[in-house]
């Protein structure tokens, strides 16, 4: 019974006033409330501002000393770590195995819903104590905070000396110390009670796209608003590549084509030697002696 009170008094799981009539609306009002209360959720998250803050600064330090990047949920947020990780290759071209995802259940879990594999606390300890080293950085995801597998897992990482993210939407999990950062947008009780998917989940996304991509400005791999590290494995992606050299390089068409060629679909190499030339060994040798950072190449 102890346990069945902690799952009731948790802010994801109380029933929000402004919809208890929910199911007697019409679609568009109900569309409505929906969107008045995501409203909310960007002003929530903009509250913990600097917890994001620290935890970008973490994940920058855990880059540059060679470790990798974790993401660890289950349900709903354990897909949004997966989402998270799996942009971060195209987008700014991070080395496999630098942003990574456990999830509850394993891979199966992803597309078809294991809601008991939450619970399985000793998993999570044995991925970690398996997978984890002391440079790398674990961000457990758990819109309550108190998911026995991210819980776990992040006790574990803390043993084998890994720096700790907590993304939550419980805002007591603060006061708990869970990990070295905790960041919980406090966004209120959802339309649904306890359908973390809704408001929850679209806080979490908005926090864990702050966290990667600045911790990838930070490091280098985008230009002004130019993805210039992406890969053109599509041909939309190969088109944006070469409108990306063409902008950031100020060349021709012709010139960017030659250049991206040249350095082997490397899009950021391919605007250096464009721009300042004159060999791949050269523009390779800039881009190295200024670790990746196309501002200081360009505007030296």
């Amino acid at each position: 019974m102890a346990r069945a009170s902690v799952y009731a008094a948790l802010p994801t799981e109380q029933s929000n006033p402004r919809s208890r009539m929910l199911d007697r609306l019409t679609p568009r009002q109900l569309l409505r409330a929906m969107n008045r209360e995501d409203a909310l959720v960007p002003r929530a998250v903009g509250r913990v501002l600097p917890q994001i803050s620290r935890a970008v600064q973490q994940l920058i330090r855990t880059v540059q000393r060679g470790g990798r990047i974790m993401f660890i949920g289950a349900g709903t947020s354990g897909r949004l770590g997966v989402i998270e990780a799996a942009e971060c290759p195209p987008t700014f071209n991070t080395p496999t195995g630098l942003v990574q995802t456990v999830m509850a259940g394993g891979r199966a879990a992803v597309f078809r819903s294991r809601e008991g594999a939450e619970d399985d606390g000793p998993a999570a300890a044995r991925v970690v104590r398996r997978r984890v080293r002391a440079a790398d950085a674990v961000v457990g995801i758990a819109a309550s905070g108190v998911t026995p597998f991210v819980a776990s897992a992040l006790r574990a990482a803390r043993t084998q000396g890994a720096a700790t993210i907590l993304v939550t939407c419980n805002p007591a999990m603060a006061a708990r110390r869970m990990a070295d950062v905790v960041i919980a947008p406090r966004v209120g009780p959802e339309l649904i009670a306890g359908s973390t998917r809704l408001k929850a989940g679209t806080a979490t996304k908005l926090v864990l796209n702050m966290l990667t991509v600045g911790t990838m400005v930070q490091l280098g791999k985008v230009y002004g608003p130019w993805m210039v590290d992406v890969r053109p494995t599509s041909a939309k992606l190969r088109h944006r590549a070469l409108r990306i050299i063409q902008t950031v390089a100020r060349v021709t068409p012709a010139r960017a084509r030659t250049a991206l060629r040249a350095a082997d679909d490397d899009v950021k190499l391919a605007i250096v030697l464009a721009a300042r030339g004159p060999t791949t060994a050269h523009a390779r040798a800039l881009l190295s002696r200024a670790r990746g950072r196309l501002r200081m190449i360009l505007e030296a």
